[in-house]
């Protein structure tokens, strides 16, 4: 994309908007993001305290990254929130689950993955029951590729139909945009550049960049395939 991606800053306050910025008084909260985004869990946690309301944390990847962030000592959200990781935890958080209007939900599913937390609630799954007027909240984008699209729209679907008000893309890229791209050659400035990660459009776009800069197609930036051997000096 040709731009640079936007700080967490931005996302931070798009989720201040959401959170403190719409009428949720009596109603319950639920939001699902990328269980890696330890930074973007920090700003749920804040906004959640401000709202004066009991945080969990559902779901077994989250359990995960929270604990590997705390033992390097990056957080200690242990003291901030409630974390249940394992499917009977989940179930009986939910089912103890009373104040719903002094509640915020963190849960695992922002594609909707089979036998995520999210999915499971809106599938009757578990002890849980959406109500009208509930909020969900997707502090994410859909990943696109067909599988993750398809499982999207079909739990958006049937949260409509709980009559739940649903908040979408309250995130940002944690990809780097062409101007990020451009910035990092140039302060780096390395003999060779290897795009990876990404179908053939997205390599490439770097390689464009590349020989934008001054690099040479097939000398010091080059696409590679799996178990191919690159002679480079």
């Amino acid at each position: 994309e040709e731009r640079k991606t936007p700080s967490e800053r931005v996302t931070r306050e798009m989720l201040k908007d959401v959170l403190l910025g719409t009428s949720n008084e009596n109603n319950l909260i639920v939001i699902t993001t990328f269980s890696s985004h330890i930074e973007r869990l920090k700003s749920i946690i804040d906004f959640g305290k401000k709202l004066d309301r009991n945080i969990l944390f559902l779901g077994r990847s989250l359990m995960k990254y929270v604990k590997a962030a705390e033992n390097i000592n990056l957080v200690n959200y242990s003291k901030e929130v409630e974390i249940y990781g394992y499917r009977n935890e989940v179930k009986k958080a939910l089912r103890d689950l009373r104040s719903r209007d002094e509640t915020l939900i963190v849960c695992t599913g922002n594609q909707a993955e089979p036998g995520s937390v999210l999915n499971r609630m809106v599938n009757k799954e578990l002890p849980f029951k959406f109500m009208p007027e509930d909020h969900v909240i997707f502090s994410s984008r859909t990943i696109p590729v067909p599988v993750n699209i398809a499982n999207r729209s079909l739990m958006e679907e049937k949260l409509k139909k709980y009559k739940t008000r649903i908040f979408t893309n309250i995130h940002n890229s944690g990809h780097c945009g062409r101007e990020d791209l451009r910035d990092l050659i140039n302060m780096l400035r390395p003999k060779h550049i290897i795009p990876a990660h990404g179908d053939l459009p997205k390599l490439n776009a770097l390689v464009e960049l590349g020989t934008e800069i001054g690099y040479i197609r097939n000398k010091t930036v080059h696409i590679v395939q799996d178990s191919m051997f690159l002679d480079v000096k």
